[in-house]
């Protein structure tokens, strides 16, 4: 199991050096060079830490002087600097090398992750509750009961022992999970090897089954459950296999990747602070990188921790 750094100096810090590993220092030579590009993306994974707005952490980082100095920070960048970066960090291309950098960072040279699990989430675009909106929706509407709205959706794929998420991909709502499942494990591959990967019904597919295990030599455990309930066997090799040969224990560990849904609502906030929808999808990625640069930090501290030796006071 995990658990997330709660030091804002330490989160920044890791941030800082992840940058390092992933981005050049500026991405221009004629660059004003006010700010490297690490600073600025330590920044923004301290926006979510302290579950602010940018005037927030600009506000933070004014009135710490240790939270400058873990960076090297000489000046306070200005709101609209961070919001700048934010669409220009955050871009796909660049949100993937920093990724990578904790990925790498995480295994090292072991890149092989036994069991992983994907699942994905919805999230509000509003901080207001779901029950307001419910029942603020049903006063114009008596009839109506539930609300159907677009919404900012996560997928993420994650290694099920450390919760560390190892591929993710961002969407619009309702959006079926079965076309999500090839990308995202193409995406995983391309970072670490894996054994067998789990999912639930959702994603269960005769072309998912076959492009894990024939393409990448994954093993699958998806329950053939997809579509109405029927008595007849299912259609598809691999499909047939999941309802005579379904592996109940491997399957019951699935349940971690909600863990580490619950994991990133709970510790940055349950809805997007954003209104457009590319930044929406912005601020998915930095909640993902986010979680793992806090994963990141306290698995280092652990394994410092175990490297050495207790002795008693006295012995």
């Amino acid at each position: 199991m995990a658990t997330t750094s709660k030091s804002p100096i330490a989160v920044l810090n890791a941030a800082w050096r992840v940058a390092q590993d992933a981005l050049p220092a500026y991405s221009h030579r004629c660059s004003p060079k006010k700010f490297t590009q690490h600073q600025l993306f330590a920044c923004l994974v301290l926006k979510k830490f302290l579950k602010t707005d940018y005037r927030g952490v600009e506000a933070c980082l004014r009135d710490s002087s240790d939270l400058r100095s873990a960076i090297e920070l000489e000046k306070v960048p200005h709101y609209t600097t961070l919001q700048k970066a934010a669409d220009r960090l955050l871009l796909k291309p660049l949100a993937r090398r920093l990724l990578d950098a904790t990925v790498c960072s995480h295994l090292g040279r072991r890149r092989r992750v036994p069991l992983a699990a994907i699942d994905s989430t919805g999230l509000e675009c509003t901080s207001a509750s779901a029950y307001f909106v419910r029942r603020r929706a049903a006063v114009s509407s008596p009839w109506k009961t539930v609300v159907y709205h677009r919404f900012p959706k996560l997928s993420v794929i994650c290694n099920v022992d450390t919760h560390f998420i190892l591929a993710f991909e961002t969407s619009r709502g309702p959006h079926p999970d079965v076309a999500d499942f090839r990308p995202l494990l193409d995406d995983a591959r391309r970072r670490v090897g894996m054994t067998s990967i789990l999912a639930d019904a959702g994603y269960d597919s005769e072309a998912n089954h076959r492009h894990a295990r024939e393409a990448c030599g994954v093993r699958t455990v998806i329950p053939a459950k997809h579509g109405r309930p029927t008595d007849k066997p299912a259609r598809g090799r691999y499909r047939r296999l999941m309802q005579v040969r379904f592996q109940r224990d491997a399957y019951r560990r699935r349940s971690q990747v909600e863990t580490v849904m619950s994991m990133i609502k709970r510790r940055q906030g349950a809805h997007v602070p954003a209104r457009s929808v590319r930044r929406q999808h912005r601020e998915l990625r930095l909640m993902a990188l986010a979680h793992n640069i806090m994963i990141l930090l306290t698995r280092r501290v652990f394994d410092r921790a175990c490297l050495t030796p207790f002795s008693p006071r006295g012995g």
